[in-house]
């Protein structure tokens, strides 16, 4: 299974970004899947997802300027980022929990990361 994150890139304070992931490989389903953040220093950090029964959570810190959405036949997930600030530059990484059949387990994988620059 890989996950193929892209749409990152330098954005000014404000203005907007979209970022997708896309899912492939042997996947049975998809369960839960999202982003991840992991800035200078700091700890990786959950910024939305969307969970095994289906609803949304996401940071507190992206409340109410990040949307994300998922297109389940395409199996990606993208992450509107609109008004983003400077403390939003981070690497951003997509993770999912996928089953490679009926009856497999579930594991979580990881994108390589996309870097996400905000100007101020």
């Amino acid at each position: 299974v890989q996950l193929q994150a892209s749409g990152g890139g330098l954005v000014q304070a404000g203005g907007s970004l979209r970022l997708s992931c896309a899912a492939s490989g042997r996947i049975f389903s998809i369960n839960a899947m999202g982003w991840y953040r992991q800035a200078p220093g700091k700890q990786r950090e959950m910024v939305a997802q969307f969970t095994s029964g289906g609803r949304t959570n996401y940071a507190d810190s992206v409340k109410g300027r990040f949307t994300i959405s998922r297109d389940n036949a395409k199996k990606t997930v993208t992450l509107q980022m609109n008004s983003p600030k400077p403390e939003d530059t981070a690497v951003y990484f997509c993770n999912a929990d996928v089953s490679s059949s009926l009856v497999g387990a579930v594991r979580n994988y990881w994108g390589q990361g996309t870097l996400v620059t905000v100007s101020s």
